[in-house]
């Protein structure tokens, strides 16, 4: 999903630069909202997570791999702002210090896979926790499906991309069928990954997980019934 330098022509790539620019300062101020002094050290967990896990591929079919993209993991956990400034910092740091993805595609990568993924799959979330029942298990199921459809809509918003402004001689057809039928495949691993940490976090620290709060019932402590005087235990 990382694109390279020269993919996407120089008018195009400066749009979508311009695009992330304005959606990266929108969620610094949105963030301030998200992070306290207990959420904040979570979020540069989750940055790391993602960093560490996009470094992971797994096979997916004729020879192609896929890797987590992480924007709706990282929404679930410290908030869609905060979530797009975590996958952002990761998609940088890889630019600048492995070359995975170019940095003049740096506003492209950004606008793809940070703002795409986690506004599709924190939507996709909200609107699946309202109707769910208020479970743990609800949750951890909205996130897996919320993964899931956010990584062949990433796709899909590169495939418009890349109708914009590609600069290779690959027919539009070949590249949409390609991107999306393959990432259909990652997004199942892109969705079991998501899920299990969300469940993970869910089963230790519930508190910690954005997404999560007001959604679960607290347990209820009910004092045990009175025995009548005179009766001994």
């Amino acid at each position: 999903m990382h694109v390279p330098d020269g993919f996407i022509d120089a008018p195009v790539s400066l749009g979508a630069g311009v695009v992330a620019a304005a959606g990266i300062a929108v969620c610094l101020r949105g963030a301030r909202r998200e992070l306290d002094d207990r959420t904040a050290p979570l979020a540069g967990l989750t940055a790391a997570f993602v960093f560490a896990a996009q470094m992971l591929n797994f096979p997916v079919a004729a020879g192609t791999s896929g890797h987590l993209l992480g924007g709706t993991l990282a929404a679930i956990l410290v908030g869609p702002y905060t979530g797009v400034l975590c996958v952002s910092v990761v998609l940088l740091v890889q630019g600048l210090l492995f070359a995975d993805g170019g940095l003049t595609a740096l506003g492209v990568n950004i606008t793809d896979m940070a703002l795409v993924t986690v506004v599709v799959g924190y939507g996709v979330f909200r609107l699946l926790v309202r109707v769910l029942p208020r479970s743990r298990a609800a949750v951890s199921a909205a996130s897996f499906v919320a993964a899931l459809v956010s990584v062949p809509v990433s796709a899909l918003a590169f495939t418009g991309i890349y109708a914009l402004g590609g600069t290779t001689d690959v027919p539009l057809g070949t590249v949409a069928g390609a991107m999306i039928g393959v990432h259909l495949l990652i997004g199942v691993g892109e969705a079991l990954i998501t899920m299990v940490t969300v469940s993970s976090v869910l089963a230790v620290r519930p508190d910690l997980v954005y997404a999560a709060r007001g959604q679960l019932r607290r347990l209820e402590l009910r004092n045990a019934p009175a025995q009548p005087s005179g009766v001994s235990a």
